[in-house]
């Protein structure tokens, strides 16, 4: 461990993996693909095999191919670039020359950094000397059947891919589960490519995983896995990649995690597949707890020691982990190891560097442990001075809701968590909300500090259920500008949750959202597919094997008033895509709903369903966020938000 104060942030890898306005950088994905990452190694032995090389880099390409491979071997002799507006800069170690010189170059092998590079390589045949020979990306390509499109090698949908926390081990096993909604969009069949990699970085598995039919459940069971290679005890890394798909160009999915013995029971979802500089909202422990980051490598180069690190929310001092990290592979790393000090409610930033995708962390206390992850925090926001007059036009504007479970079973905490760089102050207040639809109370927190550690019981709000009829409502965080401050729309807070008789728990974190209104303020209200507003719901259910029950808690926010109650079905699918049964619910608006599986369908129901069934939500009526978890023996039972597409 290093103990560094560093003026604002740790220097990230210099490339744009995600843009929000550009969206996601698909050579990014190119470049580091595990694919890729075998062929480089062909490429860069004969680059360095070379006398002298040079580069020809017209899209701007090579700096970030460079940031993931080691190219110290390789003399680089020249650069060369089309853009006028870059000669003279930095390329491969040398001042940028125009590429119309590149008739004087002295090197034998020319490294055009393009994909798809033919009709580059056709506009300079004429400028290459007699014996220079020529090398591109295209020598890394993946496989054709890897690829939805093979006319565009960099479209978005070639490079469908995510990471996935893998388990099985110590009792301990993970399970995916998704569905197969690119069906929906107009793909036939579809194929999920898969490769394990173990805590190392080695590859312990690879297969593919066929999906012939529409609707089709989609699940990947780490002891299946292990089973069908032999493998041993593994905690590491999936990487999914899939093709033949449309619509969207993202792999969604629920992982539940769990213990043989019963006492461990978390869920969790997907991995946020771009890598981000920072991410936050990582707790710190409790007395009696160990809090566990895992740092899994989604490059295949190694991470240097020095380029990872924790610190406090709102604090400089960085503490940094002196360990590298190789490519792929997995590191458990203890809060308690980098920040002995660190005690709930405070909460921690991840220094991440852009090395890996969103992280998943593990809370252990005795023989309990629960699952959940960090979110991106955000490094290219700023205070926007609009959002403070959104409430003239849009209500409530930015809600961030989450459930209030029954309180006489379950203890139901906020923490707000800072999710931007700039975020100094945040102007807040939870409104707590019966499934009516019905204010009934109210908590300002004021201007938080960056570095608060404010937590709100949000039973103790609700009296211990005294004020929801129902026994159980929600809590809306939204912004409050009584007292001035600024805000920039990413408001983000972690939910937990507490068994009161057992002691385990679950937590969930996630981000505001414009709500059920027609007009529109940037991208919000948010939509899966085409432009804002975003005014109806399909949302993902997985459910859980018997003996679990599966728990869902949908809640109606509307930043307006919109329609009085929605219009809403479960259509409970069996596992080849098939609806069994069908459901209606009406939740009031502004208001929510809690319900169980097994009290919603019939037994009968549920037998034809089977293993591997799921529910699909849907609503043409209006936008709903949904909550699912699993309810085991002995109070154990997992929750988090749900996803969408």
């Amino acid at each position: 461990m290093v103990q560094k104060t560093v003026g604002d942030r740790l220097m990230p890898l210099t490339i744009e993996t995600f843009s929000n306005v550009k969206g996601g950088n698909a050579f990014y994905k190119a470049i580091s693909h595990p694919l890729a990452a075998r062929r480089m190694a062909a490429l860069i032995d004969r680059l360095a095999a070379a006398d002298a090389v040079a580069v020809y880099d017209p899209l701007g390409l090579f700096s970030g191919m460079a940031e993931f491979y080691d190219l110290s071997r390789v003399d680089f002799s020249d650069g060369y670039v089309q853009d006028i507006e870059t000669i003279g800069k930095s390329l491969a170690g040398q001042p940028a020359q125009p590429v119309t010189e590149l008739p004087s170059s002295n090197a034998k092998l020319l490294l055009v950094a393009a994909f798809d590079s033919d009709r580059i390589v056709d506009h300079i045949r004429h400028l290459l000397p007699d014996s220079m020979d020529v090398a591109t990306f295209d020598e890394v390509r993946i496989d054709a059947n890897w690829l939805t499109d093979d006319r565009a090698y960099l479209d978005p949908i070639n490079f469908a891919t995510n990471f996935v926390y893998f388990r099985d081990s110590a009792g301990m096993h993970t399970r995916l589960a998704t569905a197969n909604y690119w069906s929906r969009y107009g793909a036939g069949e579809i194929v999920l490519h898969a490769i394990l990699f173990g805590e190392d970085g080695t590859e312990l598995a690879e297969w593919d995983e066929r999906i012939e039919t529409a609707d089709a459940a989609i699940r990947i069971d780490s002891g299946d896995i292990r089973a069908r290679f032999g493998l041993g005890d593994f905690t590491g890394q999936l990487f999914l990649h899939a093709s033949g798909i449309r619509g969207h160009d993202v792999v969604k999915y629920a992982l539940d995690v769990w213990s043989e013995d019963g006492i461990a029971l978390s869920c969790t979802h997907d991995a946020n597949a771009w890598p981000s500089d920072c991410y936050a909202g990582l707790p710190a422990p409790k007395d009696g707890e160990d809090v566990v980051l895992w740092i899994q490598n989604s490059h295949p180069e190694p991470i240097p020691a020095g380029e990872i690190g924790l610190n406090l929310m709102g604090r400089s001092e960085i503490a940094l982990l002196d360990e590298e990290i190789p490519g792929y592979a997995t590191r458990a790393l203890s809060v308690a190891e980098l920040l002995p000090g660190a005690r709930w409610p405070e909460q921690l930033e991840i220094q991440a560097g852009k090395h890996f995708v969103r992280p998943r962390y593990e809370v252990t206390e005795g023989n309990r442990r629960r699952i959940a992850h960090a979110n991106v925090e955000r490094a290219d926001l700023k205070p926007d001075p609009g959002i403070a007059d959104l409430g003239n036009l849009m209500g409530k504007g930015f809600i961030l809701p989450a459930p209030v479970l029954p309180p006489d079973r379950w203890r139901s905490i906020a923490l707000p968590t800072p999710m931007s760089t700039t975020q100094a102050k945040l102007p807040i207040a939870a409104l707590l909300i019966d499934p009516s639809g019905r204010e009934r109370a109210r908590h300002d927190f004021g201007r938080l500090p960056r570095d608060h550690a404010e937590a709100l019981d949000m039973g103790a709000l609700a009296n211990d259920g005294a004020i929801l009829e129902d026994g159980y409502g929600h809590i809306e965080l939204v912004y409050d500008f009584s007292k001035g401050g600024e805000a920039d729309g990413w408001l983000h807070a972690l939910f937990r949750y507490e068994d009161r008789a057992s002691g385990h728990a679950a937590e969930t974190s996630f981000g505001a959202h414009v709500f059920n209104t027609v007009l529109t303020w940037r991208n919000e209200p948010q939509s899966y597919a085409g432009r804002a507003p975003g005014l109806s719901t399909r949302l993902f259910l997985r459910l859980g094997d018997a003996p679990l029950d599966t728990l869902c808690h949908l809640i109606y926010p509307a930043s307006t008033p919109w329609h009085d109650t929605s219009d809403t079905w479960l259509y409970l699918t069996r596992a080849d895509g098939e609806t069994v049964a069908e459901r209606k619910l009406e939740i009031a608006c502004g208001g929510s709903r809690l319900w169980r599986y097994e009290e919603i369908f019939e037994a009968s129901e549920r037998k034809v369903a089977g293993d591997g069934a799921y529910v699909i939500i849907r609503d043409t009526t209006c936008r709903l966020f949904g909550y699912h978890g699993l309810l085991g023996a002995n109070g154990t039972f997992s929750l988090d938000h749900m996803f969408g597409f």
